[in-house]
């Protein structure tokens, strides 16, 4: 059993979790000056010390010293609410503390057991404090108990079960509570006959408990539960309030399109290589995702190979990253060849435990030896039951069947230049490919919509052309949304539209906007563009600083006088969706500042920045989030350099 006072903190925790869930203000009444009413309850009881003498004809011969139980309580209530804060309070009712005692062995080597049925009539007055323009109330008094029932059954497995009533208990007991609770208003607005539901919880300390004369046993006990109250309250006279103009906030509508739209874009990407190997449930086997060669293929492979142009994708999920990636052993082996000083360890991880860690790498390192003739002397191999950096919580609750299956993997870890990116991010080094984007970013149409994630239920858009023919797009919640250009313009060479923003606020009041955009298609060649990735461990914006030098050294020289740079982040599917948005939105930005401070110390300020945080939005996501490597690369943001044409 866990100590006593954790678990009372636990619950007194959980119980105020359930009564913040109730806590929206309600509208002004007038309320009632007496209330009158019921209320049930459960006693958590915490039982400590000792107690060995159960009545005058039967001592135990184990002493019992810690015991648990959840009994009922039930009272009928009054409470007084004059003007102001101060009140008063009285119950009056059944109040079980029974409780099953931790089992303990006898002298006979044999188990014994022992429980208890006390309960008693309670009367507790309080005096009750309410906070102003709050439903919330806080309450503490004494508690004075009358004895009712003492019961007890005692078990041992060499004799017959003994049922009897305990000797030496306190007739009444003198002690106190403190707690709180919450008034939730349930019947009409305007009615006279007012009912609350009230969910509480109190929390009665072991002072003035000891249920007997004898011994040193003592009980804490905590108390949650709810109560229903009624009331009658006199009508309150009407008057007239004075209308306060207050200013509304409304939305405002802009749209932000490319002066042409380029169908295609050849970019340089440089993708960063998560260091980490992912292992499937119930196998010690390196995942059949992964590519893996024969001797004689890894003897013709070099990680040149992969540098020639991938597969044409869309802007969003990109396999010809997963390709690249999933190649990390064969890239390992290659530079190890290639670099016979350097030297790796292997830290293998499983919820399963340390032995099932160190047989993931083991399985990685045999691998790297006999295919690609690495001496098993440079490969050291560990086991842990959490990686370093784990995705899974302590505490944590929800999701963890993905948050677990990120956590069982082998990450790769060495102090050997050769094999780590020398400008930080704690990666490997980068592979860099060419590959051909299909409908680019900055051939979107971006819909800033300020104000509507706050005001408006959803929008949409309807975008209206020349011949009047009208396509529509959403509908959206999101301050920013944007649109593939080409989804607009289709088939056309160019095209002038009038842009209508629809959407109904969050009271049901319409809301219309409009403005105009026109699109061109370009055909000629665009400039090649750039293409840079940085990743971030789970629920992590600040790792940005680990990339400053990244950032400034690698990516800022690229950028040139009159470019267009596209910064966006992205997060995996695990959280909450408003979260993720905002912290994609943080580390976008983030990332910004780093260039715009590299960039204005080298004397270049003409660049303009495209900034924006896509949250886990599925639509924009560069990858899918069935499989924990797919997640871990969707923490990440993407820089694309658009130079000027």
């Amino acid at each position: 059993m866990l100590p006593t006072n954790k678990i009372t903190q636990k619950f007194i925790i959980c119980s105020l979790m359930i009564i913040l869930g109730f806590g929206s203000v309600q509208g002004q009444t007038t309320q009632p000056t007496w209330w009158f009413g019921v209320s049930g309850a459960a006693n958590f009881n915490f039982y400590d010390g000792t107690t060995q003498r159960l009545n005058n004809s039967l001592i135990v011969p184990a002493a019992f010293h810690k015991g648990f139980g959840v009994r009922p309580f039930g009272s009928f209530l009054m409470e007084y609410r004059p003007a102001g804060i101060l009140g008063a309070m009285l119950n009056v009712g059944y109040d079980g503390r029974g409780a099953k005692f931790d089992d303990v062995i006898a002298a006979c080597d044999c188990p014994a057991t022992l429980q208890t049925n006390t309960s008693y009539l309670t009367v507790e007055p309080s005096l009750r404090l309410g906070l102003p323009s709050s439903n919330f109330y806080f309450f503490a008094g004494p508690r004075v108990a009358f004895n009712l029932q003492n019961d007890f059954e005692y078990t041992q497995e060499k004799q017959p079960n003994t049922d009897g009533e305990m000797s030496a208990m306190r007739n009444s007991l003198i002690s106190g509570q403190v707690g709180m609770g919450y008034d939730f208003q349930i019947s009409p607005a305007g009615s006279a006959n007012k009912v609350n539901l009230s969910p509480f919880v109190s929390f009665h300390p072991y002072f003035g408990q000891d249920p007997r004369d004898i011994e040193s046993l003592s009980i804490t006990t905590v108390r949650t539960g709810i109560a229903l109250k009624f009331g009658k309250s006199k009508k309150a006279p009407v008057t007239e309030s004075p209308v306060v103009a207050v200013p509304v906030r409304e939305v405002t509508f802009a749209v932000r399109g490319p002066k042409t739209l380029p169908l295609t874009r050849q970019i340089s990407e440089t993708l960063p290589l998560r260091n980490s190997v992912f292992f499937d449930e119930g196998s010690a086997m390196i995942p059949g995702r992964y590519i893996l060669l024969s001797s004689t293929q890894a003897t013709a492979f070099k990680e040149e190979q992969l540098q020639k142009e991938q597969t044409e994708t869309m802007t969003g999920r990109s396999a010809r990253q997963l390709n690249v990636y999933y190649n990390i052993l064969n890239i390992l082996g290659d530079r190890m060849r290639a670099n016979s000083g350097s030297s790796i360890a292997l830290s293998g991880a499983s919820a399963k435990g340390p032995q099932e860690g160190k047989a993931f790498a083991e399985s990685i390192k045999q691998y790297l030896v006999s295919v690609f003739g690495i001496e098993a002397s440079r490969i050291s191999t560990k086991g842990r039951t959490k990686p370093l950096i784990p995705s899974e919580q302590p505490g944590a609750t929800k999701e963890l069947v993905v948050l677990r299956a990120g956590d069982r993997r082998v990450d790769i870890e060495s102090s050997s230049s050769e094999l780590l990116m020398e400008v930080g991010g704690g990666m490997m080094k980068p592979v860099q490919f060419i590959a051909t984007q299909a409908d680019p970013l900055d051939s979107h149409v971006v819909f800033n919509a300020d104000g509507a994630n706050v005001l408006l239920k959803t929008w949409s858009v309807e975008m209206t052309n020349e011949a009047g023919t009208i396509q529509k797009f959403g509908p959206f919640t999101r301050d920013q949304e944007s649109v593939p250009g080409m989804s607009i313009l289709g088939n056309a060479a160019e095209g002038n539209y009038k842009v209508t923003l629809l959407g109904e606020t969050k009271n049901g009041t319409p809301v219309k906007k409009e403005s105009t955009l026109r699109l061109v298609r370009q055909d000629e060649t665009t400039p090649k563009g750039f293409r840079y990735s940085i990743l971030f461990d789970f629920n992590k914006a600040n790792s940005i600083a680990s990339y400053d030098k990244f950032l400034t050294d690698v990516v800022t020289p690229l950028i040139s006088e009159g470019s267009t740079v596209i910064v966006h982040g992205h997060t995996d599917v695990i959280g909450e969706e408003g979260y993720n948005q905002k912290l994609s939105s943080n580390r976008a930005l983030q990332t910004q500042k780093i260039l715009e401070r590299a960039l204005s110390a080298s004397g270049r300020n003409n660049v303009k920045f495209e900034t924006m945080g896509f949250g886990e939005d599925v639509s924009h996501s560069p990858f899918e989030n069935n499989l924990p490597e797919e997640r871990f690369y969707n923490r990440t943001v993407i820089i694309d350099i658009i130079p000027v044409k």
